[in-house]
């Protein structure tokens, strides 16, 4: 990503900020940038968190927005969620969240992306995650046609998540958010590897509607695993003690500290 394309990001987030009447904690992009396999015409998929100015949590209402969504000039797609809408679902293990914390691309931080990757282990339940990765795998792979032919953005969709899945089941942890990361760090054959770079190779010139008609060698990865996650002995799982106090405090600390600024 070039300096342009970062300062249209960011000039983006000021205008949010302004027009919202909120500050962005962090923003990172997401999808299939973030996890290195976009297309030349991929958009930017924007995500992070914002937090509001102290009255509006003291609100009676419970119906109040907690999402900032906007599709935006320059195929920028921004969703951003309000501190305490993020910090519930990292108690949740929520796993889309818990990928952004990961992200390479970064347009802005003000230093919660660590503080909430040092509380990360502590909210990581790895059930919850693999069955993230279990749904979304279906889901890439219900989109295949009749002839057999699939749109590779879907198929390097569903790659990611059965190695990802793969991955969860293995150690346990948080899958690394860049695809290379989760590959460097799974068992694979070497054919299936092959097959899977040649994939990413054809993707980084294909555009987003290209179809493709899955390698043989990929046959192996491409078995929906879902109901293996039930019956997997898992070790752990579960917010850890004092983890959801600590949240609670960087919660009121960020929400009482500072001006909102532009």
């Amino acid at each position: 990503m070039n300096d342009a394309e970062k300062a249209r990001v960011s000039a983006a987030l000021r205008d949010i900020e302004s027009r919202h009447g909120c500050r962005v904690l962090f923003a990172v992009e997401s999808g299939s940038r973030a996890w290195g396999f976009a297309s030349p015409d991929s958009d930017y998929d924007v995500r992070g968190v914002f937090v509001k100015p102290l009255d509006w949590y003291l609100q009676l209402r419970s119906d109040v927005p907690d999402t900032i969504v906007e599709e935006l000039p320059c195929d920028i797609d921004v969703s951003l969620w309000d501190l305490r809408k993020a910090l519930l679902q990292m108690t949740k293990s929520n796993a889309s969240f818990l990928e952004w914390l990961g992200s390479p691309i970064v347009y802005r931080d003000d230093g919660l992306i660590a503080a909430l990757n040092s509380l990360k282990d502590g909210c990581f339940n790895p059930a919850h995650v693999a069955y993230h990765y279990a749904s979304m795998f279906r889901k890439a792979m219900e989109a295949r046609n009749e002839d057999g032919t699939i749109r590779i953005k879907k198929l390097c969709y569903a790659l990611r998540a059965a190695l990802c899945l793969k991955y969860a089941m293995a150690v346990e942890e948080m899958p690394p958010t860049p695809f290379a990361d989760v590959l460097e760090s799974v068992s694979l054959a070497s054919d299936e590897l092959d097959a899977i770079r040649e994939v990413l190779a054809r993707k980084e010139t294909a555009l987003e509607s290209d179809v493709i008609v899955p390698d043989a060698r990929l046959v192996g990865l491409l078995v929906d695993r879902y109901d293996s996650i039930a019956v997997h002995p898992w070790r752990k799982g579960g917010i850890a003690g004092d983890v959801y106090a600590r949240l609670e405090h960087l919660f009121v600390d960020t929400v009482k500290g500072g001006e909102l600024c532009g």
